[in-house]
């Protein structure tokens, strides 16, 4: 039996709202997933009154029986990402059974944000105006900059990432 997907796919840089349409057509599907991207703007949902603004996590994870993905091509600020699934958390969102994380998603790391300093700073006149997050270095040559999800196995090495 054919498999139905659906793809939102963003036509310019910046925020166009795919967060805000996932998240209200999410009741419909099994899987959401964020197949690339990383903590650059971020998206904003207002649910039963509460602002919550997520920059990595995708939008469907407030609804239940929904399970979504950080895919390969995502990056993750660390940093962002456990203040996000603190935010969460204290709605009373159980994410252990909504989100999983690609082993292959790469890590932001300090590194990767003075590089994206560097870079904005040589083009002097001429910068793209970067939100300076890490996230361009971060898929610049992965394999060879960066740190990918599940390059630890040893559990204890991702407590601060994983205790959720």
């Amino acid at each position: 039996m054919p498999v139905r997907m659906d793809v939102l796919v963003g036509a310019q840089w910046g925020d166009e709202g795919k967060g805000k349409v996932v998240d209200v057509v999410a009741p419909s599907y099994q899987v959401i997933a964020r197949f690339q991207g990383g903590p650059n703007a971020g998206h904003t949902l207002w649910i039963e009154g509460r602002k919550h603004v997520l920059h990595t996590i995708p939008s469907g994870v407030f609804h239940e029986g929904a399970m979504n993905l950080v895919g390969n091509g995502g990056v993750i600020d660390p940093v962002t990402f456990l203040e996000e699934l603190d935010g969460i958390a204290a709605t009373g969102v159980d994410l252990k059974d909504r989100l999983l994380i690609s082993r292959r998603a790469h890590l932001i790391l300090p590194t990767h944000r003075a590089l994206d300093a560097a870079s904005e700073a040589e083009k002097g006149g001429e910068r793209i105006g970067s939100t300076l997050k890490g996230s361009a270095p971060t898929w610049t040559r992965p394999g060879a900059m960066g740190c990918a999800s599940g390059t630890s196995n040893d559990r204890t090495s991702w407590t601060a990432i994983t205790r959720w």
